[in-house]
């Protein structure tokens, strides 16, 4: 039998739940903590809020641990038999506004464990739809920015996203909000040094890394100051040059202008997408890594330019993912018809 403290849900007879009492600052502290890095590292677990991404999560097979809700309809929305081994703890609304990030919460939050790519149940629609296309992430610092990625990675049908340690948490809350539920629609690795990038990537890959500096145009060979940098003002809309020895590095673990290979450039709306590929988008900070360059000139990759008017200042990281990504998308499915022998996509003019 249940213990006294703990009611019965007339929405959903066969789940029980605990009453907390309102104001309660032992849950408050709870719920603060679970938002951190610290206790996403060490215990394993996110925070969830809301219905879609917290019903998302149930389906793709993320395993709840607590849920706190404000009326018990809550309960009924979401699927009984995944969260019947939840702790479910009913809460006033007045407690989960004061705790949640949302600006208009819904009432109804929860603590999961960290969900294992390897274990989730992506949906069918999404892996009927997956392309040998691959994202790699390096350097996202921006949760905004991040999230945005990672919903157009999953719009486009990217098979994977690898992330870099220089990135910023995934789970994080805010990037869980921007994501809108890609977290459980695409896998997604996080944390990765760049040595271990190569094992999780398919043989005989290409990879591919964005940038918008048009001081680089098609056809040429050059990594001119700030190459790759999706947020980065062109140096000059002239020739491209190469960087001078006195050049100060973007990165601490630049070995100077000698070491960083040299990559063909072509605009992104040119042909390059080969199955399979992967695109190396970089943060709008300090752009991309010498080890990106590096694993793209290893693989015969290239440069794709997003050109852009002269004295634009930059483009934002999630807006040239965006460009990218869905070119390649377009580009995979046209180089399927073609071999298909059905009829070609469009070309857009």
């Amino acid at each position: 039998p249940p213990p006294p403290a703990v009611e019965r849900s007339a929405a959903a007879p066969g789940l029980w739940y605990e009453k907390a009492a309102p104001g309660d600052r032992r849950l408050g502290k709870v719920v603060t903590i679970a938002k951190s890095k610290k206790f996403r590292d060490n215990h394993g677990k996110v925070l969830l809020e809301g219905h879609r991404l917290i019903k998302d999560a149930l389906e793709a097979g993320a395993v709840p641990q607590t849920l706190f809700f404000s009326t018990v309809g809550h309960l009924k929305l979401l699927p009984e038999a995944e969260i019947k081994g939840a702790s479910l703890v009913k809460v006033k609304f007045e407690d989960i506004k004061t705790w949640s990030d949302l600006v208009t919460p819904q009432g109804l939050l929860g603590i999961f464990s960290k969900p294992d790519p390897a274990k989730m149940s992506y949906p069918a629609a999404q892996l009927t739809n997956s392309l040998p296309l691959l994202l790699i992430c390096d350097n996202i610092r921006d949760p905004g920015n991040l999230g945005t990625i990672l919903r157009s990675a999953a719009g486009a049908g990217c098979e994977k996203v690898l992330l870099t340690k220089g990135c910023v948490d995934p789970w994080e809350p805010k990037v869980l909000r921007a994501g809108m539920g890609a977290h459980f629609r695409v896998p997604i690795i996080a944390n990765l040094d760049w040595e271990s990038i190569p094992t999780n990537l398919p043989d005989g890959i290409q990879v591919c890394v964005a940038d918008n500096d048009p001081g680089a145009p098609a056809g040429t060979t050059s990594v001119p100051r700030g190459a790759g940098r999706a947020g980065s003002a062109p140096d000059s809309p002239k020739a491209p040059v190469k960087p001078s020895p006195e050049a100060a590095p973007e990165h601490e673990d630049d070995e100077g202008a000698a070491g960083i290979p040299e990559l063909a450039a072509q605009h992104y709306y040119e042909d390059w997408a080969q199955i399979p590929v992967a695109v190396v988008i970089g943060g709008e900070t300090h752009g991309l890594s010498p080890a990106a360059r590096q694993l793209a000139a290893s693989t015969g990759g290239k440069r794709l330019v997003i050109p852009v008017v002269p004295g634009v200042d930059s483009l934002n990281s999630a807006i040239a993912a965006g460009i990218v990504l869905f070119e390649g998308k377009r580009q995979l499915l046209w180089r399927h018809k073609q071999e298909d022998g059905r009829e070609k996509l469009p070309v857009p003019g």
